[in-house]
């Protein structure tokens, strides 16, 4: 079945961004100035110019970047007045995240799936099981989005890194207190943030904290249908329903205290973090079969499961300048999470009589101690601070990494093969050197030359005895490129020559089987619905990259930008469902482990643009425009066509978005049009899945009451729609298919920001 044509609206978008670059030059810039406030509003002049710096400083920070990055600020990050950080990244340019909208989840780059992307926290890399959602706006100063690695920044980044960098410590004094509620599907969602940013003497801090209840309510259906091959009768036809509530409670606390040396900039940073949540989830089941193959499994089933995260983390930061061009960056990093879940099943007739009831345990803790070290040197050109274009001067930078992780799982259960009960160790050495140079050629030209090689061990003990050992190293050569035509002009081209590659995570090496819960362990399971395993020979994805960008910056701060790249992988890793012979069950059962399965090509386009109405049509009111798109196209070698793309990447992706401020009223409005096409992906020989298209409008309203208060009101996913998606497995003599429908929620939000 061919893919469902996308929405007629974003043609015209992509058509706008294209005759844009054309548009926008003739603009002069004397209209780039907003117009000054009104004299009675003293407040609303006050927020104009403190946006205006904000911006002109991310744009800036971007133009002068010789490798490709888009920042966000804090104008940016606050706007909407969304409740989590997985709401904002929803947003940016290239960024999807998987399942129905409103659900959020990990953000991917270029529509790729997980692992693709490179998540940082302050530059280093996300724990397992920590979820973005737990991590406010409010305590995030800015986002870096790299399409392209850097040796710097490491290169397990094939789609790109996404570094999330925490409040900063200010000299201006900021106490702010942000009181807020949710609604969505009836369900109540209270929030409280608090950030403090102050000085004495040498001491800059800031300090930021968040406590949080959140409550959301889902349905879903299941349809399942196995026809056979042979003459397309139906074999077995059934209907799973399932209402879902859940609940999580969470405190996160963050602090960031800088000592200041000396005069010369010799700094001592502490930046401690706390994240703690709570979860209870509760499930109730319907199964129905309308042509039974067998007798159903269970008529009625309840599921009560409940969650435990705890991540606690501290980072050291010593910067000693050592010359005058020449500075040491030592870095010490400590953390340890753990999580706790339990959850039992009792699957029972219409008539109450209990058939089976299935518990599961699981406690799993983590240490991780990393020690980097960095040095910076200027060579040539200025002593006193960065190259610039004029400065024909090096930036070289050097370092060494080394990361210690040791992981511990105790799981037992009814859902555990017995050959997998019980403890699970397992430990990994992560060492890294890396050079870079920075080079200002001429004012034409700036080169950002980089090598990096990274060594990874894994091995563990798993409870049958066994003792699995991984290990494996890549050396990765980088070349970006920044040419200027005019020095003096508002227009740059970017070329990155990159190798990058993906690690498999530590559960896909050494991990306990697990059941899939449908299904009695002792008996046959279907191929939609696998038990899960670890698979200890993986390799990792090998990618060799080139990226070309052209950028044009607007006066008043605007910008239009298309970005073409293209990735060819060796070694794709992809979860391989197959028919095994198991120890836990007297008959065969599907079981999915991840493989490396041959090779793949990915490249796509991506365009953005963004700027006030009023440069563009003259007279017009003073709008802030934000659109971009991406489209996305892969081709897996070895699995048939059409659609034998890598595995839950997107094939498109766009916003549409705009905001206004009302001259002689304190009232701010703004909405954006979120848009991901339906994808069908053939996985293999006989697998075939679908993710269903996803539209999300969101709008927000803000009321500055005075300088110190300011009353907000948004919402999420207006035009809530049904999310379906749906997984398609053929063997020797019929196919199954197990198709899923979700109705979604609009999710309204009202808060109170104070400034104390």
């Amino acid at each position: 079945m061919s893919p469902p044509h996308p929405p007629a609206w974003p043609a015209p978008m992509f058509a706008l961004l294209l005759a844009l670059s054309g548009a926008v030059p003739a603009v002069q810039a004397q209209d780039a100035a907003p117009a000054p406030a009104p004299a009675a509003d003293p407040a609303a002049a006050a927020t104009r110019i403190e946006i205006t710096g904000s911006r002109a400083s991310d744009t800036e920070q971007r133009r002068q970047s010789t490798a490709a990055k888009i920042v966000i600020g804090r104008e940016e990050i606050e706007k909407f007045g969304d409740s989590s950080i997985g709401e904002v990244l929803r947003r940016l340019p290239g960024v999807t995240t998987p399942g129905a909208p409103g659900r959020g989840g990990p953000p991917r780059l270029r529509g790729l799936g997980g692992g693709y992307t490179q998540l940082l926290i302050d530059g280093q890399r996300v724990p397992p099981g920590f979820s973005l959602e737990s991590l406010t706006p409010e305590q995030v100063e800015r986002i870096e989005v790299l399409r392209a690695p850097t040796a710097e920044t490491g290169a397990r980044a094939i789609a790109g890194t996404i570094n999330i960098v925490t409040r900063e410590g200010f000299r201006r004094r900021l106490n702010d207190l942000r009181l807020g509620v949710g609604v969505e599907g009836g369900a109540a969602s209270p929030g409280l943030h608090w950030t403090r940013n102050d000085s004495a003497g040498p001491l800059t801090y800031n300090l930021s904290s968040a406590a949080f209840v959140r409550r959301q309510r889902s349905d879903s259906r299941t349809e399942t249908v196995e026809t056979a091959l042979a003459d397309g009768s139906v074999l077995q036809a059934e209907q799973e329903t399932t209402h879902t509530a859940d609940r999580r409670a969470g405190l996160n606390a963050t602090g960031r205290l800088q000592w200041r040396l000396s005069d010369s900039g010799d700094t001592l940073l502490l930046a401690p973090s706390l994240f703690h949540s709570r979860g209870r989830s509760d499930r109730r089941f319907t199964l129905q079969q309308d042509v039974p193959a067998t007798p159903p499994a269970y008529d009625v089933a309840d599921s009560q499961g409940r969650s435990r995260f705890t991540h606690l983390r501290l980072n050291t930061q010593w910067r000693q300048r050592l010359g005058p061009a020449t500075r040491l960056e030592v870095n010490g990093n400590g953390g340890a999470w753990r999580a706790r879940g339990d959850s039992v099943r009792q699957e029972f007739r219409d008539d109450g009589t209990l058939l089976r009831t299935l518990q599961d345990t699981s406690r799993t803790r983590e240490h991780t101690l990393a020690l980097n070290a960095k040095l910076s040197q200027t060579l040539g050109g200025s002593d006193t601070g960065p190259a610039t274009a004029t400065d024909s001067a090096h930036s070289l930078v050097s370092g060494l990494e080394t990361e210690a992780v040791r992981r511990r799982e105790q799981r037992s259960g009814d859902l555990q093969a017995d050959d997998a009960t019980g403890n699970l160790q397992a430990s990994s050495l992560r060492l890294a050197a890396y050079v870079q140079d920075e080079w200002s050629l001429t004012p034409h030209w700036a080169l950002h030359a980089g090598l990096r090689w990274e060594g990874i061990t894994t091995e563990g003990t798993a409870a049958d005895g066994s003792r699995p050992r991984n290990r494996s190293s890549v050396a990765t050569p980088l070349l970006h490129v920044l040419w200027k035509p005019d020095p003096k002009g508002r227009d740059q081209v970017r070329l990155s020559l990159t190798r990058s590659y993906r690690s498999p995570a530590l559960g896909t090496l050494i991990g306990n089987t697990t059941i899939n819960s449908k299904f009695d362990p002792g008996g046959p399971n279907e191929a939609t619905s696998p038990d899960r395993a670890g698979n200890p020979a993986l390799q990792p994805e090998l990618a060799t990259g080139v990226d070309l960008a052209f950028e044009r910056y607007l006066a008043g701060g605007g910008l239009l930008s298309a970005n073409v790249f293209h990735r060819r992988i060796q070694g794709l890793m992809r979860s391989v469902t197959t028919l095994e012979t198991v120890d836990y069950s007297p008959v065969q059962r599907w079981v999915a482990r991840q493989q490396n399965i041959g090779d793949a090509t990915t490249q796509g386009l991506e365009l953005e643009a963004k700027f006030p109405l009023d440069t563009l049509l003259a007279g017009a009111p003073r709008v802030e425009l934000r659109a971009n798109l991406g489209l996305f196209r892969s081709r897996v070698d070895g699995v048939p066509g059409p659609d034998n793309r890598l595995d839950q990447q997107a094939r498109a992706t766009g916003n549409l978005g705009a905001d206004h401020r009302f001259r002689g009223l304190p009232l701010t409005v703004g909405g954006n049009l979120n848009w991901v096409p339906a994808t069908e992906t053939q996985l293999s020989d006989s697998q075939r899945t679908r993710s269903g298209g996803k539209r999300v409008f969101d709008a927000f309203a803000l009321w500055t009451v005075d300088p110190g208060m300011a009353l907000r009101l948004m919402a999420s996913n207006l035009d809530a729609r049904h999310y379906e998606s749906s997984n398609r497995f053929t063997t020797a003599t019929s196919t199954q298919t197990a198709s899923t429908t979700a109705p979604t929620d609009t999710n309204w939000q009202l808060r109170l920001e104070l400034r104390l």
